[in-house]
């Protein structure tokens, strides 16, 4: 297993009236983080505040090229980005111990925190494909150039960890500084990883390995 210290290249906030970051994910332009109440955007290049959607937002958030999904409690909703209207509602894996949501292969994959597993579900219907189980608490998923990721976050330790798909090993770890929580995890599909800040209220920038060995 490859392992190093997490490299943070930049950090975004805290927000006015965001105190937690419980989910990020990235549309291809705008950064979008989970803030409790609200979904809101930021530009990743100068950091502003671009969008808020009024919508329940307790935990993971995925982009699958046109919308939002969204964690709520124990439900995963599908929203519109342009108009913030909720278009369809499926049951969340974990009943509401989920934490990190993803979108690849036409699937949502969704952490669920305090089992240590990550669930392949149907966006349409919530049906479970799969489970692949991890040793750590899973507060962040993701996947990066056919690469399965997932955000760790244990008492004070917390990482990124790139596993087997389908064993769940760890192929490689970055260890984040001692005192950083992950809460959400998304690639911006080259060397950046977008990582929640919980309740630091910030988005952090991690720099990911390009090769897969």
């Amino acid at each position: 297993m490859k392992r190093r210290a997490a490299e943070i290249i930049r950090e975004y906030g805290p927000f006015p009236d965001a105190p937690k970051v419980n989910g990020v994910t990235f549309d291809g332009e705008r950064i979008w983080f989970a803030a409790g109440a609200s979904l809101r955007a930021i530009d990743p290049e100068s950091g502003k505040l671009t969008g808020v959607i009024d919508v329940a937002a307790h935990a993971g958030t995925a982009f699958d090229g046109t919308h939002i999904y969204q964690i709520a409690e124990n439900r995963i909703h599908k929203i519109d980005p342009k108009s913030g209207a909720l278009l369809a509602s499926i049951p969340a894996p974990g009943n509401g111990g989920d934490s990190g949501m993803a979108w690849a292969e036409g699937s949502l994959w969704v952490g669920e925190y305090r089992s240590r597993r990550i669930h392949q579900i149907n966006p349409d219907t919530g049906a479970l494909i799969r489970s692949i189980s991890s040793d750590r608490f899973v507060t962040g998923v993701t996947w990066a150039e056919g690469d399965l990721w997932h955000g760790t976050w244990e008492g004070e330790e917390s990482d990124l960890r790139r596993i087997d798909p389908e064993t769940g090993e760890v192929l490689e770890k970055l260890d984040m500084p001692a005192g950083t929580g992950v809460s959400g995890l998304e690639s911006d599909g080259s060397e950046r990883l977008y990582c929640g800040g919980g309740d630091s209220g910030k988005v952090r920038v991690v720099r990911r390995s390009r090769a897969t060995p």
